[in-house]
């Protein structure tokens, strides 16, 4: 028989037939398109700084989406006969089926569409593009064992969660986990307890702590006090110690020789008090809950707060509690899904709480006023609850606007200023915002205040007055220079500094115009040292930066990598202190400080960050 003749028949092969198909070389040039179009989708956040704010779904999402069509151009489109579509397609699903039922937990969802089908789709892809001229049914069976294998590669791995380039973190899945180790040597982290200082130490330390909350006093991420020296090569950074905590995106509160933070053990989220000068527990305190998400990985999200004689703690999962500094005992418990009536977004509960008077405010993004609570610090019984947008990853802030206090919280639907007493609303700005909003307001010149937002706005100051109910606002401008997402910034002397996504840029207060912008330390996050005009990254990937405070230009002065794994713990610094964390790892280092300027003990320095 000719090959023109053959060409003639009809492929569609019916089983059961007598008469065989007529097999062709395979239509391939649509399963490398699709191939292409899945690293692209991939890479893109690679290259791509100020893209818009559902960028992730394209990353995310694109490569499944190609491995759909990979499978609709095999049935469709790739001159396969009749019985090599079924035996593809039956075989295909079949080979996915199997492999995400028996994938590991962290695996399921996200990774298996990051991973586990694109990768398996590409090898559909690769392989029909090796055999397309095998002009015998033996390649369908070739393809379909190829495309199992890649599935079934996956089978291996576990994942941590994702980085800001939403490349995930893959583990071996019979590798012990930092997590698992921690719980299994949990019996030697202990150190004396709260007996191991002076009561009078611990009433002093509690009763006007240098970090009272997250990014420290006012919510500035400023230290004051010591002049840290930038000079790293003559005199190094000393790390003191260096622990294992378990996975959370908390950072710490201070108060003398105290630290409190939030981590995931086990299936309890679990509040934390160490030891500042050795890192050795003192008490730790725990409620049976455990948060996952595909991005963070598990762990709470938000940093204690402590005041009028409490730790207040939220979980990711929405349980607040306030604890007794002392001893960690429960004074009392609430649950915001109760208070709310919702369940937890997306990531988590993330936000910290706030103390103002002898109240805790929370955010919880309730609908009509089930948005932001009040909650009495001694009985936790709701004093007030207010409205706000439903989706926010910040914390509720105190700001003082025109010579009077509000609570300030940014959301999808734009800023709400709350009374601090009575939890009237005194001004609801709209800005609403598709993505999320994840960092604090910050107030300028008394009158102002500046709204952060990620890609695709950018940061708004607002300018505020008194009006007949109320307060009003107006835009003084808005600029696309500084998009913080997640990672912060900070004002020194006119200017913000901060994260335009990935890149650390500045801009002027005055109109917003960007003076420079450099350095990618990927979803970092900085704070200022204030008297020595520095400032100091904690970059992803866990290096600490130094960098000049001036509008002058981008400078990097000294490094020192600290972790090996991602970081998105905010830092802080008291004294000449460091202490810093990230999901695995927990350390303090003692920063040089310049010549001729002493810094007295840490145990002394009860009003840092004032």
């Amino acid at each position: 028989m000719s090959s023109e003749n053959a060409a003639e028949i009809d492929d569609d092969f019916i089983p059961g037939s007598a008469e065989p198909s007529v097999l062709k070389p395979l239509r391939v040039w649509p399963a490398f398109a699709l191939i292409l179009s899945m690293i692209v989708c991939r890479t893109i956040p690679l290259f791509v700084n100020d893209g818009p704010p559902m960028l992730w779904m394209l990353s995310s999402f694109g490569p499944l989406a190609c491995s759909l069509l990979m499978l609709v151009w095999w049935v469709t489109f790739s001159r396969s006969s009749a019985r090599e579509r079924l035996i593809g397609f039956i075989g295909v699903l079949s080979a996915v089926g199997i492999t995400v039922m028996s994938l590991d937990p962290t695996m399921q969802g996200p990774g298996m569409a990051l991973l586990t089908v694109p990768l398996g789709m590409s090898l559909f892809g690769l392989a029909s593009i090796a055999v397309r001229r095998m002009l015998t049914l033996n390649r369908t069976f070739i393809i379909v064992l190829i495309t199992a294998i890649g599935f079934g590669s996956t089978l291996l791995l576990r994942t941590d969660g994702m980085r800001s380039d939403f490349s995930m973190e893959f583990r071996w899945r019979w590798e012990t986990s930092v997590e698992d180790q921690l719980l299994a040597d949990s019996q030697n982290r202990q150190g004396g307890g709260m007996a191991d200082f002076a009561a009078a130490d611990v009433d002093r330390w509690l009763s006007d702590p240098e970090w009272p909350a997250f990014r420290g006093v006012g919510g500035a991420a400023q230290q004051q006090g010591a002049v840290i020296s930038s000079d790293w090569s003559a005199n190094p950074p000393q790390e003191l110690w260096k622990i294992t905590v378990g996975p959370a995106w908390s950072s710490f509160a201070v108060a003398g020789e105290l630290l409190f933070t939030q981590e995931q053990r086990g299936e309890h989220e679990t509040v934390v008090c160490y030891a500042a000068n050795s890192g050795k527990e003192i008490w730790t305190q725990h409620v049976e809950s455990r948060f996952w998400d595909p991005l963070g990985g598990p762990g709470p999200r938000a940093t204690p707060t402590l005041g009028d004689g409490g730790v207040y703690v939220q979980g990711a999962a929405g349980v607040v509690l306030n604890l007794n500094p002392r001893t960690g005992d429960i004074q009392w418990q609430k649950d915001l899904r109760e208070l709310a009536q919702r369940n937890p977004l997306e990531w988590g509960f993330s936000s910290s709480p706030l103390v103002v008077g002898d109240q805790v405010v929370v955010y919880a993004g309730g609908d009509g006023d089930r948005g932001v609570f009040g909650l009495n610090t001694d009985t936790g019984e709701t004093e007030w609850s207010a409205p706000a947008g439903n989706h926010s990853y910040s914390s509720p802030a105190l700001v003082e606007l025109l010579g009077e206090l509000y609570i300030a919280m940014l959301t999808n639907d734009g800023v709400t200023l709350i009374e601090p007493q009575t939890g009237r609303v005194k001004l609801d700005y709209k800005w609403p915002y598709i993505g999320y909003r994840a960092v604090q307001p910050r107030v300028i010149d008394k009158d102002s205040l500046l709204l952060p937002t990620g890609n695709g706005a950018g940061t708004r100051c607002i300018q505020v007055a008194a009006a007949e109910n109320g307060l009003s606002a107006t835009e003084l401008w808005t600029s696309t220079g500084l998009k913080p997402d997640f990672n912060d910034f900070v004002i020194h002397k006119g200017y913000a500094y901060g994260f335009d996504n990935k890149i650390l840029a500045c801009i002027d207060l005055k109109d917003g115009k960007r003076k420079w912008k450099g350095g990618r330390y990927g979803k970092g996050q900085l704070m200022l040292l204030a008297d020595s005009d520095l400032l100091l990254v904690l970059g992803e990937s866990g290096k600490v930066v130094l960098l000049n405070a001036s509008p002058d230009g981008h400078e990097e002065l000294a490094d020192v990598q600290a972790f090996e794994d991602k970081t998105w713990n905010h830092p802080v610094v008291v004294g000449d202190r460091l202490f810093i964390r990230n999901s695995k790892e927990a350390s303090c280092w003692k920063l040089p400080v310049t010549e001729g300027r002493s810094v007295a003990s840490l145990m002394d320095q009860t009003l840092i960050g004032r």
